[in-house]
């Protein structure tokens, strides 16, 4: 096997991790040895041992002098776990390659440089835009201090997402739903406003065959108007509710003691404030399944990273339809968002389309 080999092999070890390392990332790790592959890792769970841990105890003594495949830098500090560079030195490697820099603050080149310092050699680089696109969340989270988010939307092909009553379901198939609960599953939390509670009643749930991870359940609610009786409001996962500051929170809350009420300053609520509401309770990825209404709000201030549109061989026309994204249009083409295609494919009947803006590529 060739070094790329090797890496691409730690690069999947990470990605079969996507969503269940939060807040941390996703990493894997390769122990090469003589051209045998000796020990191999990714880190599973926030708060346990990372890749470097578990590839490092499967080669055991054998390690030294090998050489170590790492998708993200080592790294230095002392969290839930001791430092990973610490280890590879231990161990006595001969030399690291690493795709990717880690942007945390607590390691930032620190690991490179703590182990070119104790002699070992270090390759950065090899898999790189593999290992950025594993991690992006996590990157942007670190860098901007707010979630990456994803807006999700089901539509017809003529662009519809609700009929002229706001009947919606179903526009898309089983598979396709299937594939938005696997999404759920890999967020940290997801988001609606409050329309969409009222009139919809949905759970925000993740329903798999094989199980999955409950995201948090955000609900933007300026007045707290939803119904007292809504499904979201149970406690089979966690709700969040952001609301506007004339809104009755005291009678709320006593009402519904377990749901974390968040009063922003303002009688209206912007997008921008709960994004930065959210970085602050550490939400690195927020999954919009907002109506049209919602999707306009991000769209208008230009605050999202990626688009998921499901959409459904059929057609419903009519002017009075609900479309994806509400809110004013603008008067001329240039004004447009403009997004690139990163990817396309066909889910049981319907197509996902996913798309990023420009800039962000």
């Amino acid at each position: 096997m060739t070094k790329e080999e090797y890496m691409a092999l730690a690069l999947s070890v990470a990605e079969s991790t996507i969503g269940q390392t939060s807040p941390n990332p996703s990493v894997g790790a390769v122990v090469v040895k003589g051209g045998r592959i000796i020990g191999i890792g990714s880190h599973l769970q926030a708060g346990k041992e990372h890749a470097e841990v578990h590839a490092l105890a499967q080669a055991g003594e054998g390690a030294e002098g090998g050489e170590i495949y790492v998708t993200l830098e080592p790294c230095v500090h002392f969290g839930k776990t001791p430092p990973c560079a610490d280890l590879i030195i231990k161990h006595k490697l001969k030399k690291v390659y690493i795709a990717c820099l880690d942007p945390n603050p607590a390691v930032a080149g620190k690991g490179v440089a703590k182990l070119e310092q104790a002699g070992i050699e270090v390759e950065i680089g090899l898999g790189e835009a593999r290992a950025l696109e594993l991690n992006r969340k996590f990157f942007y989270f670190m860098k901007t201090r707010r979630p990456y988010v994803t807006l999700k939307a089901a539509m017809t092909l003529d662009g519809k997402t609700a009929t002229s009553s706001g009947d919606s379901k179903w526009i898309t198939s089983e598979e396709a739903r299937l594939d938005v609960h696997k999404e759920r599953d890999i967020h940290d939390a997801i988001l609606v406003g409050s329309q969409t509670v009222i009139k919809d009643n949905p759970q925000l749930t993740t329903r798999l065959p094989q199980g999955g991870k409950n995201p948090i359940r955000i609900i933007l609610d300026t007045n707290l108007s939803i119904h007292d009786d809504a499904r979201i409001l149970d406690q089979v996962a966690s709700t969040w509710i952001i609301c506007g500051n004339k809104a009755d929170v005291e009678t709320f809350s006593s009402n519904h003691p377990h749901i974390e009420v968040m009063q922003l300053p303002a009688d209206k609520i912007r997008i921008s404030d709960v994004l930065d509401v959210l970085g602050e309770k550490g939400v690195q990825s927020l999954y919009v399944e907002g109506g049209s209404t919602i999707h306009g709000a991000f769209v208008r201030e230009q605050l999202f990273q990626e688009c998921h549109w499901y959409i459904a061989p059929k057609l419903l026309g009519g002017a009075n339809a609900i479309t994806a994204v509400g809110g004013e249009s603008p008067l001329f083409m240039n004004d447009a968002s403009s997004l690139t295609f990163t990817s396309v494919e066909q889910i049981g009947p319907d197509i996902k389309v996913v798309a990023r803006p420009k800039e962000a590529r």
